[in-house]
């Protein structure tokens, strides 16, 4: 009978070394708390918690997008929230220009107040991001994107917004010509106004008012004139003429304070017309600048000797206008405000991504500490049996054998 052979003895070495590092591996993962070391370790776990991994980094990414977006949007939103506040200002004080009681002097000291106001929301619209660039230079601009030079305030930024450059596209900055540059003229659907070289050398001439639109389904978008003949008071008459169609509209006796409709439009013409008063009514444009509509407001009021028809009806479209300009800055805020609604639901759903993602890399790679601990003692065990078992082999011989 043959009791031990090198093979045997081979096998119990190789037994032993096996268990050995078991053993060895099973202390690593209770000390690192993790079941993957390597990628040898568990192929199709390491590439989960790879792709958990990536799917992190991912979001990491995505989330310092999101918070410099964030910073802009909220400096953007204070900006556009102050710009508001002035022009309200602006406003009390061409209201309060209106009054038949002040005096030339007193309409001059509005229009330094006016003037005064102007610059501030000239700094607001040049305000600096933080990091280098501005609010409002849309696309990007080295340099403050609104220039104040003879003839008024433009805009020498770049038109547009700068996104960030992940997937979700995050805004950094705000089209400072759609904001300050592009209100509405008019009263949003056409713009009333005096013919070109008409009504002049009347000491009483007849205003047209900003008009509204009675029923929007008839507007056409065509240009028209409105023409005033005959003497005061009863042999005046009024004729609209559509001067994209050369058609006419409407004509009619011609009844001061008494609005004139036509094409869903209606506008008033107040005053003292005289025979041969002609104004115009042209589509609205998104053309209105706010610093033009200051500067306007402030030549206006410096303006001395004014009949208070002149002072009413000049306040009056400037009123007009600073309320269209306020509107559209209203309107950039209320976009700024979305986006800053949008990037709330980003972070939310980034967050659970990541909590996602963290959970898929835990279950791929972190270790069970109770089944860990249970395999350790498991493997200690049969690696103790194993060595004394090798031991007590490794003593026998064949006279050991027979001597038994």
């Amino acid at each position: 009978m043959r009791v031990s052979t090198a093979s045997a003895f081979d096998a119990s070495i190789a037994n032993l070394q096996r268990r050995q590092q078991q053993l060895q591996d099973t202390q690593q993962q209770l000390t690192s708390g993790k079941k993957i070391s390597q990628a040898s370790d568990d192929p199709t776990g390491a590439a989960r918690a790879e792709r958990a991994m990536v799917s992190i980094d991912r979001v990491d990414a995505n989330q310092r997008a999101l918070e410099a977006s964030r910073n802009s949007m909220t400096l953007s939103e204070s900006a556009l929230g102050d710009s508001n506040e002035i022009l309200q200002q602006v406003r009390e004080a061409m209201v309060a220009a209106g009054n038949a009681s002040y005096t030339d002097t007193e309409r001059a000291g509005l229009a330094t107040k006016i003037a005064g106001l102007r610059d501030q929301l000239l700094t607001i619209a040049n305000r600096p991001d933080g990091s280098g660039g501005y609010l409002f230079a849309g696309q990007g601009s080295s340099t403050p994107p609104f220039l104040d030079q003879n003839g008024g305030v433009s805009f020498t930024g770049v038109p547009g917004t700068i996104q960030t450059g992940n997937m979700d596209k995050y805004p950094l900055s705000v089209n400072g010509q759609q904001a300050w540059e592009q209100a509405a003229t008019g009263n949003g659907s056409y713009v009333t106004a005096d013919a070109p070289n008409a009504n002049t050398g009347n000491p009483a001439k007849g205003w047209i008012d900003g008009g509204r639109v009675t029923d929007p389904s008839l507007l056409t978008g065509h240009d028209y004139t409105i023409q005033i003949t005959g003497t005061a008071p009863a042999a005046q008459s009024y004729s609209v003429n559509d001067t994209t169609l050369g058609t006419s509209v409407i004509s009619g006796p011609y009844t001061p304070g008494k609005a004139i409709s036509a094409d869903g439009m209606a506008f008033t013409i107040s005053g003292a017309p005289v025979d041969g008063d002609s104004f115009t009514v042209a589509p609205s444009t998104h053309s209105l600048k706010v610093f033009d509509v200051l500067d306007r407001a402030v030549a206006d009021l410096k303006t001395p000797l004014r009949g208070q028809a002149q002072i009413s009806q000049s306040n009056s479209a400037r009123i007009r206008d600073l309320d269209s300009v306020m509107s559209n800055l209203q309107n950039a805020r209320t976009q700024v405000g979305e986006q800053m609604n949008n990037l709330d639901n980003s972070e939310s759903r980034l967050s659970a991504i990541k909590l996602y993602s963290k959970s898929e890399q835990s279950a791929a790679e972190d270790l069970d500490m109770t089944q860990g601990i249970s395999n350790f003692q498991n493997q200690q065990s049969g690696y103790d049996t194993a060595l004394k078992t090798y031991a007590m082999v490794q003593r026998m011989n064949m006279f050991q054998y027979i001597s038994g």
